[in-house]
């Protein structure tokens, strides 16, 4: 990959939806790829859409470990190797599946991550403040909202 050029050309982008995503392992691949002369690297988690090819309702704790550990491994990794995160939010999981988790649903979860990947983290206050952002009296993480 060195001698090629292409990472002068191109900046990898690291998906993973999982709520425990292995940090050490993730952060041993930038390392690689540093090593092989790419610069920046890309992060991309998912707010919606990646827990079922059927799934109705969005758990939002999910997404928001698995923000929270991305959180760790950008804070792991050398502060100038993170170009930026992407938030997906699929709709389907091939062009043959139902629609999953629509975008309404999902709002909660992406104001959530967002949050979360604004401050650092995710607290009591956070939450607080994606409640009032939101209009919404009692935000729920661990179940499907009500």
């Amino acid at each position: 990959l060195s001698e090629s050029g292409v990472p002068q050309l191109v900046q990898p982008m690291i998906w993973d939806y999982a709520a425990d995503l292995d940090v050490e392992g993730k952060v041993h691949l930038i390392e690689k790829y540093r090593r092989c002369g790419f610069s920046k690297v890309w992060f991309a988690s998912a707010f919606k859409g990646a827990t079922g090819a059927n799934q109705s309702l969005t758990l939002i704790g999910h997404h928001l470990k698995n923000h929270l550990q991305w959180l760790k491994v950008a804070s792991n990794s050398p502060a100038d190797v993170l170009e930026g995160i992407a938030l997906t939010g699929w709709q389907r999981y091939d062009h043959f599946s139902v629609l999953c988790e629509l975008l309404p649903v999902a709002i909660p979860s992406l104001a959530v991550c967002l949050q979360a990947l604004e401050n650092g983290g995710y607290s009591e206050k956070t939450k607080e403040n994606v409640e009032k952002l939101l209009g919404m009296p009692n935000l729920e993480t661990e179940t499907f909202m009500r």
